[in-house]
C-alpha cells in the first residue's frame, strides 16, 4: 500500500493543472497527480516536474492511497459533464470529511447542485474560480473559493500560499461564500474582463481610425496610460501586443483576423443579469460585440453597400487622445459598478453572504482584470459594507464627474465618424438612465396597460398599489397580472 504522504491531489494535467501543481510544490506542499491519459503523468514527471516531490499515480486507487486524510482532491478538467463523470469515478474511494475541489470554469448552478449532492454523502465540496491564465497558475493566481464552508480551514493554507499577493502582501484568495458563490464571482470577473477588453479595443479603434495613429504611437499611448488611472494588466499587455513585430519587421497585430472567440462565461453573466433583472448592459454589449465580429462574411458584404460617413476628425490630436482615455476610465467604472450590483442581486437571491471589499482584494493581483483601480473599490466597500452602487461612493462620484465631458464628446464623435463604440455608448446610456429621477417608463406602462391590461402604479398613490384604465371605453375593467416581473 502506498504511503499517505501527499497534502493534496490534482486530477487533470493540462497546462493549468501542471502549473498549479508546480506552484504548490514550490510552496512546500507535496502533491499527488493523476490523469485519465496515464502517459501524461509519466511525461509530467520526466519533464516539468522532474526533481520535485510530486507523486505520480497510475490509477485512481493509487492516487487516493497517496493522500493524507482528510483527502483533498482538486479537479482541473473541462467544465460540464466531465466534472460530474469524474465525481462519480472518485466517489467509491472517498469517505466522509474528504474534499473535492473543482478548479475549472464551471457554471455556478452546477456547483450549487454538486455541493448539495456531496453534502448528502458527507463529502465537502469547493467550487474555486481561478484566474490568471497559465502564468498566474504557475506563479500566483487569483483564487475565488466557495462551496461548503467546513472545507475552507482545510484548504486555506494551500490556497493562500499559492495565490498571488497584493502589494501589501495580502493573498488574493479568501472565502467567497456558500454553494456556487465562488464560481459565480469568477463568472462576473470574466464578464467584467469581457467589458474591459472591449473598451480597450474601442479606444484602440477610435485612435487608429479617427486619428490615424500608427502602431508605434498607439504603443506609446497605452504605455503612458498604464502609468496613471488605467494602470492594469490588460492595458500593459495591450502596449506589448502593439509593439510586437514578426521577423520581417511587420506588426503582427495588423495580420490578426478581426473575429473574436469566447468560452461562455461572458454569456452566462449576461443571462444571469437578465434573470435577476439587473441592467448589466456593458458586459452584454461586450458579448454581442464578439458575436458581431464573428459575422465577418456578412460584414464584408454589407461594407460594400454602405459607405462610411464622410466626416473626418479635424480637432486637436492630443486633446482627443486624452478624451478617449477619460471615456475609457469612466466606462470602466460603470462596468465594475454593474458587476458589483449583479453580485449583490445574486447574493440576495441565493442567500449568499458576499464580502465585496474582499472580492475586490482578490482581484488586485494574479487575475486578468487586476489593476490599481481595485484598491479604490475595496476602500469604497470598507467604508460602507451596504453600498448599493459604486456610483454613490464619493471617490467614484468625483472621477465620473471629472471625466463626463470627455466621455460625452467621445461617444458623440464616434457616432458622427461611424466608428462603432458599443461599450462606450451603452455605459454612458446606463449612467444617464441611472442618474435620472424620472424615465419614460410611465408611457411604457401605459402602453402595456392599454394593449394587455397589465396595470400601472401612480405617483400620487402608495407603491405596490396597482391600477388599470379602460383606455378605449370598450376594453373592460379586468386587469392582468400574468406578465408582471
Amino acid at each position: 500500500m502506498a504511503k499517505q504522504e501527499a497534502d493534496i491531489g490534482l486530477i487533470g494535467l493540462a497546462v493549468m493543472g501542471q502549473n498549479l501543481v508546480l506552484n504548490m510544490n514550490d510552496h512546500g506542499h507535496t502533491v499527488a497527480v493523476y490523469n485519465r491519459t496515464v502517459s501524461k503523468v509519466d511525461d509530467f514527471l520526466k519533464g516539468p516536474a522532474k526533481g520535485t516531490k510530486v507523486i505520480g499515480s497510475q490509477s485512481l486507487k493509487e492516487f487516493f492511497d497517496n493522500l493524507k486524510r482528510p483527502r483533498k482532491v482538486m479537479f482541473m478538467v473541462k467544465a460540464g459533464a466531465a466534472v460530474d463523470a469524474l465525481i462519480e469515478e472518485c466517489l467509491p474511494f472517498l469517505e466522509p470529511g474528504d474534499i473535492i475541489i473543482d478548479g475549472g470554469n464551471s457554471h455556478y448552478p452546477d456547483s450549487e447542485r454538486r455541493n448539495e449532492m456531496l453534502k448528502g454523502k458527507g463529502i465537502l465540496f469547493v467550487g474555486a474560480g481561478i484566474s490568471g491564465g497559465e502564468e498566474g497558475a504557475r506563479h500566483g493566481p487569483s483564487i475565488m473559493p466557495g462551496g461548503n464552508p467546513d472545507a475552507w480551514p482545510l484548504v486555506k493554507p494551500i490556497f493562500q500560499a499559492i495565490a498571488a499577493k497584493a502589494d501589501d502582501g495580502t493573498p488574493c484568495c479568501d472565502w467567497v461564500g456558500e454553494g456556487g458563490a465562488g464560481h459565480y464571482v469568477k463568472m462576473v470577473h470574466n464578464g467584467i474582463e469581457y467589458g474591459d477588453i472591449q473598451l480597450i479595443c474601442e479606444a484602440y479603434h477610435l485612435l487608429k481610425t479617427a486619428l490615424g495613429c500608427d502602431n508605434n504611437e498607439l504603443q506609446q499611448i497605452f504605455t503612458e496610460w498604464n502609468k496613471g488611472q488605467l494602470d492594469s494588466y490588460l492595458i500593459e499587455i495591450t502596449s506589448q501586443i502593439l509593439a510586437y513585430k514578426e521577423k520581417d519587421g511587420s506588426f503582427l497585430i495588423d495580420k490578426i483576423l478581426d473575429v473574436a472567440g469566447q468560452k461562455g462565461t461572458g454569456k452566462w453573466t449576461g443571462i444571469s443579469a437578465l434573470e435577476l433583472g439587473m441592467p448589466v448592459t456593458l458586459i452584454a454589449e461586450a458579448v454581442f460585440a464578439r458575436c458581431l465580429s464573428a459575422l465577418k462574411d456578412d460584414r464584408i458584404k454589407v461594407s460594400k453597400v454602405y459607405a462610411a460617413p464622410k466626416e473626418k476628425f479635424s480637432g486637436d490630436h492630443k486633446a482627443f487622445v486624452e478624451n478617449v482615455r477619460e471615456a475609457l476610465y469612466a466606462s470602466k467604472i460603470i462596468s465594475y459598478a454593474q458587476g458589483f450590483m449583479l453580485m449583490r442581486a445574486a447574493a440576495k437571491e441565493q442567500n449568499w453572504h458576499l464580502n465585496y471589499g474582499g472580492i475586490a482584494l482578490m482581484w488586485r493581483g494574479g487575475c486578468i482584470i487586476r489593476s490599481a483601480f481595485l484598491n479604490k473599490i475595496k476602500a469604497a466597500f470598507d467604508k460602507d459594507k451596504e453600498l448599493i452602487s459604486l456610483l454613490l461612493d464619493p471617490f467614484f462620484v468625483k472621477e465620473i464627474t471629472d471625466a463626463e465631458d470627455s466621455w460625452r464628446d467621445i461617444v458623440a464623435t464616434s457616432a458622427k465618424l461611424g466608428v462603432p463604440s458599443p461599450c462606450f455608448s451603452t455605459s454612458l446610456a446606463f449612467f444617464d438612465g441611472y442618474r435620472s429621477e424620472r424615465l419614460p417608463a410611465n408611457l411604457l406602462q401605459a402602453q402595456r396597460d392599454f394593449f394587455g391590461a397589465h396595470t400601472y402604479e401612480r405617483i400620487d398613490q402608495p407603491r405596490g398599489k396597482f391600477f388599470h384604465t379602460n383606455w378605449t371605453g370598450t376594453g373592460g375593467d379586468v386587469s392582468s397580472t400574468t406578465y408582471n416581473a
